[in-house]
């Protein structure tokens, strides 16, 4: 039996619904999802393993003009994802005419691995919008193949796949057969952490936040955890606190029902908050957090 695998990667831009497709095709909640803009900052790794086959699906953060040093980290992780890429998921909204970068769409146009525009959010169109879509996106990237999916409602996502493993080349798996990704349990602590932020509270705040995870001790029954939660200024820390604590309550509250989902155990969690002066304009943190490079 011969076995495929290889490194398929998911982009396109800020909120088109590229995390919850990624946890879709994986099955696991892996990549964090909010309605706000820029909500994934890294380059998750999901597998998703079958007996004759290893797809190493990535997420990317949303294709954006930089505005400051961590922005430029994000864009490092796309552009990255078109050069080790064994096939390219393409997502556009429904109604979505525009490849926002010249530069990717040009990459698109020419590459060498498979291409599949996903038009994602079908549910939320009529038909003769999809037909119109399809039309346009056959015309604007001909060497493509198109997909209309609803990544939200899991429609079209298992043919989607089927079709994605055909164009897989030969090739041993990469990960262990059971792993799920390459993240460590450390990470989607952060993550699930800073997915309440974004969703609790407004304006500049949760992009001016980072997590860390200071401490992860595991027993048998009990995940202990303490997290420090940065932000850039101080006014920043007392919003994040709110009144007598009640806001970074509801987040270590909310955040510690998803770990212990994820986990499958009980989790006790601790968040503190620092201010880190503009660490998103620093080289020295920005490769601390996971940004950049360590060389």
């Amino acid at each position: 039996m011969t076995h495929k695998a290889g490194f398929v990667n998911i982009v396109g831009n800020p909120n088109v619904g590229k995390s919850t497709l990624m946890n879709a095709l994986v099955g696991e909640r892996l990549s964090i999802i909010t309605s706000k803009a820029q909500t994934t900052r890294h380059r998750i790794l999901g597998i998703v393993n079958g007996e004759d086959f290893q797809m190493v699906l990535s997420d990317t953060p949303g294709i954006i003009k930089p505005a400051y040093k961590l922005q430029e980290s994000m864009m490092e992780f796309v552009k990255n994802a078109f050069e080790d890429a064994d096939c390219i998921l393409y997502m556009v909204e429904l109604g979505e005419k525009e490849l926002k970068n010249e530069a990717f769409e040009k990459r698109l146009t020419f590459a060498e691995v498979p291409v599949f525009v996903l038009i994602n959010k079908i549910d939320k169109g009529t038909p003769e919008q999809l037909e119109e879509a399809v039309a346009h996106w056959k015309n604007r990237l001909p060497n493509a193949e198109v997909f209309a999916i609803s990544a939200l409602e899991n429609f079209g996502i298992p043919q989607l796949m089927n079709r994605v493993i055909e164009t897989l080349p030969e090739s041993p798996a990469f990960y262990p057969k059971d792993a799920l990704t390459d993240k460590p349990e450390r990470f989607f602590v952060n993550e699930s952490i800073r997915e309440k932020i974004l969703l609790h509270y407004k304006k500049e705040i949760p992009y001016s936040v980072e997590i860390e995870t200071e401490e992860f001790l595991e027993d048998d029954d009990i995940i202990r955890i303490r997290a420090v939660i940065m932000v850039e200024r101080e006014t920043q820390k007392g919003i994040i606190i709110g009144h007598k604590g009640s806001a970074i309550k509801r987040v270590g509250m909310e955040a510690r029902k998803d770990l212990e989902k994820f986990f499958g155990k009980q989790v006790h969690i601790e968040l503190f908050v620092k201010v880190n002066k503009n660490w998103r304009s620093d080289d020295r943190q920005l490769r601390r957090f996971g940004y950049q490079n360590k060389n």
